[in-house]
């Protein structure tokens, strides 16, 4: 296939050239040769291909062959002699996707590829036009780019030159603000002052010039200055950006949603047009002001040149102007890297940057069947930022997508781990579903942890794709190696690890004399501890702090006995300033590392004691499977963009969770299509199977929750979708009222829990009234009283969640967990519902099962005693809050 098309290329001589781009020679030589690349191509496809002349966006959704399109669109270029390997800029975002992209092209037009030097990454294009003119940034072509190890330890040398504690303001931080403000684009003297001086108390402009005034004299660069340097060169220098300009006949970009805005400008400056040279003015770019708001320019403006255009580009001198030949394939629906700085409005803009520019949309889908395509449509469509299209399929339209609740999230994992199973007994004798075409797509890390204790216990073997197990996660490491050196002393590897883990002052110095005493004496290196601290051989900071670790550990030790092993793992993270050094902590993971440290707490509660636990932990990190084994996949929603599975799991489709709050508070609206465009994303990674789950229970942020299913569901198509109703007979949507998913005629589901037939009785008496739902999810009659008490509110108020409460010592959070002062689990304690700010609690004439003198927990006014009751309101002297009248559903006995 290839070889017709290497002999135009392969040089022969210098005397003989090869035929000039787009001349006669060239378009008799494309229209004479076969051109088998093409036949396999759909009219949108092929379309795509040859349309070479000015600026094309290609709109390619999921699973409609964008990678096959850019690869076939360089081949088709090369093939007709539109342009010389060396005059093509393609760009990606990996450098698995340049190698892909690169052996595909070779594949149709021979070993030509080995000519395309701009065929590569941003920053692998942008570091070699950087040591081409390093002399005109201040930089020598020998630089050095700096990774983040030595950023960080830059970072620390000025902070401490400006006097400024590295614990307050850390330097991680101002590595995290500077990385953000560099892929905006934005050099020291263009940040505005209002975001400069979050960090110091006002000194991160001055820190940040400091920091790349030290990169000229180190002559070092970091990663975002491989492309903030090129825009200052180009703007700086417009010989040199014409240089570039003339040399790139065509640019090709892939993934063009998941540019920032650094990217964009880069783009933006080598694709502008070519105009007159007779006036000498600035490039157009984009601004970036305020809050990071984009400024856009109302049209992009035309750089002009001072000089005459190269040789190659006298065609564009020729006619005036021209349109640059560049061409963008993405997915708006499609970008979810927001928080690292991607910016959808940059192909949401395409044809206002480049006017004239033609869009051609990929909807042709050969991965999912119809009724997935079908839900992930519907979804997507609620989205407004947009430029809209919708994926279709020839193939059969399959299963629905299935939508199952469960009861709390461990009922979730095991319904996942039963399906999985069923999955495997289902197919043909010895031929069952292969685990590889499985994968858990999860919204946060956090949620893996259940999934891995369940796959553990059945023999399923899975894998972690996109990151490290739970277990062997750094933070989770560190607080095992506590409680294996507690539940066992001579653990040398254990003591090893968190000997200085928080800092405590003890170097590799002190280390390395622990060892030397342990071996000579052969005891433990906790007993060798033990000796020095006796002695003058340490100097007295480490010896104080080598005893007051010592003296820790011989406290929890003795504990092990008299607490429960959850009480004590919170009391050694605690005490050990273990969670105290995470919270200090600002990086952006440090939030997760704490939430993955209240997982663990919560995963102890399944097991007896400590010795159990741990025996637990090392059939977990036992389980380890070579990658090439035949496991199910367990990744998060991000790392799973590109791939592709016959059967897709997606659990926790829950408010707060799916879409994540945390996303909602900080970005509002754009938050939430965000999150949208990945519930789009997890969707279509499924080829036949499609299976969302939810949770009533979970526990978040170290406490249950009672949580209400995402917003997303009642968003998906009804045709397309089936509620199925778990095994245990909790979960589902029954319990959460006016849902459209309730009507068991649309999709065949019974229900026949007493709770279902309760509320589905409650709502067929109200039908014959004028009864409805208030905005706020609550019901009501003409009269315009509420009418529900707080276990049907608890079952049908979208709009109300539980809160649980808050409280500073541990044992406090053991109660919150539903479990009592001996470690025993007791009934979860009911928690105070809230509907436009106002309490909502049972008060009925019944008598209240608390006696006079009852010691009682409340959420917002702590512990007190009961002084008096009448009926279920009772009076109660609270220890801080003094005398109050509360309801007895709004307490829990201590």
């Amino acid at each position: 296939m290839a070889e017709p098309f290497k002999r135009p290329f392969e040089p022969t001589g210098i005397s003989q050239p090869g035929p000039a781009p787009g001349g006669i020679a060239a378009r008799a030589m494309a229209a004479a040769a076969p051109a088998p690349y093409l036949a396999g191509l759909n009219p949108e496809q092929r379309l795509a291909v040859e349309t070479l002349d000015g600026p094309v966006l290609v709109l390619a959704g999921a699973g409609t062959g964008k990678t096959r399109v850019l690869t076939v669109r360089i081949a088709h270029i090369l093939a007709t002699g539109r342009a010389r390997p060396s005059e093509i800029l393609a760009v990606t975002f990996t450098n698995k996707a340049a190698r892909e992209m690169k052996h595909r092209v070779e594949e149709i037009v021979g070993g030509v590829v080995e000519g395309m030097p701009w065929l590569g990454t941003f920053h692998s294009i942008g570091v070699k036009i950087l040591r081409r003119h390093a002399e005109l940034v201040g930089l020598k072509t020998d630089f050095t780019i700096l990774d983040v190890d030595d950023q960080i330890r830059l970072i620390k040398q000025l902070l401490e030159a400006e006097n400024i504690d590295e614990k307050r303001w850390p330097a991680r931080v101002l590595a995290m603000l500077i990385d953000g403000w560099k892929n905006r684009g934005l050099t020291p003297d263009q940040v505005p002052g209002g975001e400069a001086a979050v960090f110091a108390n006002g000194k991160g402009l001055k820190l940040y010039k400091a920091y790349q005034e030290r990169f000229k004299i180190l002559n070092a660069a970091d990663f975002g200055d491989l492309l903030l340097e090129n825009i200052r060169l180009f703007r700086e220098q417009p010989e040199v950006l014409r240089q570039y300009q003339g040399r790139f006949k065509y640019i090709l970009v892939d993934e063009y949603q998941d540019t920032n805005v650094a990217q964009y400008l880069w783009l933006r400056l080598l694709a502008q047009r070519f105009t007159s040279p007779r006036v000498r003015g600035e490039v157009d770019t984009r601004s970036v002001a305020g809050e990071g708001a984009l400024q856009l320019p109302e049209r992009a403006e035309t750089p002009p040149h001072p000089d005459p255009l190269p040789a190659s580009g006298e065609r564009e001198r020729a006619s005036g102007e021209a349109a640059k030949n560049i061409c963008c394939v993405g997915d708006d629906d499609q970008s979810i890297y927001g928080w690292r700085g991607a910016e959808v409005d940059n192909i949401l803009r395409f044809e206002h940057d480049f006017p004239g520019a033609k869009v051609i949309r990929l909807e042709r889908n050969y991965r999912s069947t119809g009724h997935i395509l079908a839900a992930a449509s519907h979804l997507i469509a609620h989205n407004e930022g947009r430029l809209g299209k919708t994926l279709r399929t020839e193939d059969e339209l399959g299963e629905k997508v299935s939508v199952t609740g469960a009861w709390d999230s461990e009922e979730e994992a095991r319904a996942i781990g039963e399906e999985i199973e069923q999955l495997q007994r289902a197919g043909k004798p010895n031929q069952g579903h292969a685990l590889n075409e499985i994968a858990i797509l999860v919204r946060a890390s956090f949620q893996m942890r259940e999934f891995e204790d369940r796959f553990v216990t059945l023999g399923l073997p899975y894998r972690v794709i996109g990151g490290p197990r739970f277990y062997e996660r750094a933070e989770i490491r560190d607080a095992l190696a506590y409680l294996r050196l507690i539940n066992s002393p001579a653990d040398d590897l254990a003591f090893e690890r968190i000997v200085n883990v928080p800092k405590r002052g003890l170097g590799d110095a002190t280390v390395q004399l622990l060892h030397d005493h342990a071996r000579k004496r052969r005891v433990p290196m906790l007993e060798a501890a033990r000796a020095m601290v006796a002695t003058d051989e340490l100097k007295p900071k480490p010896r104080g702090a080598l005893r007051g670790l010592i003296e820790a550990l011989d406290r929890w030790r003795n504990q092990r006995d008299t607490l429960p092993h959850t009480e004590l793992a919170e009391i050694v993270l605690d005490e050990s300033g273990y969670t105290e050094m995470w919270q200090k902590d600002r990086s952006a993971d440090a939030a997760g590392r704490l939430e993955n440290l209240k997982e663990l707490i919560r995963s102890m509660e399944e097991f007896e004691n400590l010795q159990g636990f741990l025996e637990h932990i090392s059939l977990v990190m036992d389980n380890e499977k070579a990658a090439e084994a035949d496991a199910v996949n367990i990744m998060t929603l991000h790392s799973a963009k590109g791939l592709e599975f016959d059967t897709v799991f997606l659990p926790g489709w829950e408010e707060g969770l799916f879409p994540h709050q945390r996303t909602l508070d900080d970005q509002g609206r754009a938050g939430l299509e965000e999150e949208r465009r990945l519930a789009h994303v997890g969707l279509t990674r499924a080829r036949r199977r499609a299976k969302i789950y939810f949770a009533t229970n979970r526990r978040m942020h170290g406490l249950w929750q009672t949580n209400i299913p995402s917003r997303f569901l009642d968003e998906l198509p009804e045709p397309n979708v089936e509620v199925t109703e778990p095994q245990g007979g909790f979960g589902g949507f029954a319990g959460y009222g006016a849902s459209r998913f309730d009507a068991a005629t649309s999709f065949g589901s019974n229900y026949s829990t007493p709770g279902w037939q309760r509320a589905q009785a409650k709502r067929g008496g109200a039908s014959s009234g004028a009864s409805g739902f208030a905005e706020d999810g609550s019901r009501y009659d003409d009269d315009k009283r509420y009418d529900m008490d707080e276990d049907e509110v608890l079952h049908h108020l979208p709009a109300v969640r539980g809160r649980a409460a808050r409280a500073d010592d541990s044992s406090s959070a053991r109660e919150r967990s539903g479990e009592d002062t001996r470690g025993a689990k007791s009934s979860p304690r009911r928690v105070p519902l809230t509907i436009e700010g106002e309490l909502v609690a049972k008060s009925t004439g019944t008598v209240s099962p608390f006696s006079l003198g009852d010691r009682v927990f409340h959420q917002k006014f702590g512990n007190g005693n009961i002084t008096a009751i009448d009926g279920n309101k009772l009076t109660i002297q609270f220890d801080r809050a003094g005398e109050k009248r509360v309801v007895d559903s709004f307490v829990q006995r201590v």
